[in-house]
């Protein structure tokens, strides 16, 4: 056991020791530093979404330093049992391996996020594909697995807008998680999504397929510099719709924006004022400008999200069947589980590293 355990834990110290290396303690100190002092500044508070940027940046920081300097500390002490040869420490040092394996693998993938807007919020759009009602019932379950994912990990989320389909589910959907890295952790989602289940609004019990759509940009920051002329902006006001209270539904507050040179259109009716609805409706149409851009000028389009998506069948690259048998599949990393529940509830994390890892090779390939 002994011998087998000594080459576990060489691989665990190089792959460590590689992550610390990409890291590079040192410098995340320093930036710690500097952004404790940012987050001093008085004036720094005035500006309420730039000192929410920079605490969010100081704990993502510090949490990193943190993971990495445990992680160390549970190796080493694992490292220790081994040097000292007694067997009760080495029966609890075999039993801890698989966690400490398991949470190296998990800072690696980390590691493996360098692209260039991967630090920054994500924003998602998902939208209801082929299949009818139940394709907008899987567009609001997919909502709920997204957000309960984001909950599981304690990412904060605002949803800007819900569009609801006549008989059940969502047209579509627009919300933002505010996370460090959540960009780069979650595109990879984008793309179809297909599910197979027996109907629930078929009164013949048959089984039905539909599709949803997931789109994700970056959000943008004031250093993105996304010009746009007032002039090319149509901008309609309407009645909020849906469920959010008396105040909502009675006041002419939801905001449309037209983007007429690209006809990308983006609403938000979250809010009770029709000024806070704008400003995060134009936040929106910046990330959407911004992502094709970057489209444009890297000629990406297959990973990126510049152009519409066929939302039905043979464009998926993710299955979740529900019935003959439960199954999700990612058609990309082959990664699947039978645990269809968990997976609906937010426990996507598998599918999200091992997609990581996918595109990275896929990346260094081309």
């Amino acid at each position: 056991m002994a011998a087998d355990i000594t080459e576990e834990i060489k691989a665990l110290d190089a792959t460590l020791a590689g992550i610390e290396a990409v890291l590079d303690l040192d410098s995340l100190r320093r930036r710690a530093a500097d952004l404790e002092r940012e987050a001093a500044d008085p004036q720094l508070w005035s500006d309420q979404d730039r000192a929410q940027a920079v605490t969010r940046r100081l704990s993502s920081v510090r949490g990193d330093i943190s993971r990495v300097e445990a992680l160390r500390r549970r190796l080493d002490d694992v490292i220790a049992a081994l040097d000292l040869g007694d067997d009760d420490l080495l029966a609890e040092a075999a039993n801890d391996l698989p966690t400490l394996a398991r949470d190296i693998s998990a800072l690696e993938v980390r590691t493996l996020l360098s692209g260039e807007y991967d630090e920054r919020d994500a924003i998602i759009q998902l939208s209801a594909g082929a299949g009818g009602v139940d394709a907008a019932d899987w567009t609001a379950m997919l909502l709920r697995m997204y957000l309960r994912w984001a909950e599981r990990h304690g990412y904060a989320t605002e949803v800007f807008d819900t569009s609801e389909a006549e008989e059940a589910g969502l047209k579509s959907a627009t919300f933002q998680i505010k996370a460090p890295y959540a960009y780069g952790t979650l595109r990879s989602e984008h793309g179809v999504h297909r599910l197979v289940r027996i109907s629930p609004f078929d009164n013949q019990n048959r089984r039905q397929t539909s599709f949803a759509g997931v789109e994700v940009t970056p959000a943008v920051e004031q250093s993105d510099h996304v010009e746009i002329d007032d002039k090319e902006l149509r901008i309609d006001i309407f009645r909020s719709s849906g469920p959010g209270g008396q105040g909502v539904n009675t006041t002419d507050s939801a905001v449309r924006i037209t983007h007429l040179p690209t006809n990308i259109v983006v609403t938000c009716q979250n809010e009770r004022s029709q000024l806070q609805n704008k400003a995060a409706a134009m936040m929106v149409l910046q990330a959407k400008l911004l992502e094709r851009r970057r489209a444009e000028e890297a000629a990406e389009k297959q990973r990126l999200t510049g152009g519409p998506q066929d939302v039905s069948f043979g464009s998926q690259i993710r299955n979740y069947v529900l019935h003959p048998y439960q199954m999700v599949k990612d058609l990309r990393t082959e990664v699947e589980t039978s645990g269809t529940a968990a997976v609906l509830d937010g426990d996507i994390d598998e599918f999200i590293d091992a997609e990581i890892r996918w595109r990275r090779t896929a990346e260094q390939q081309g």
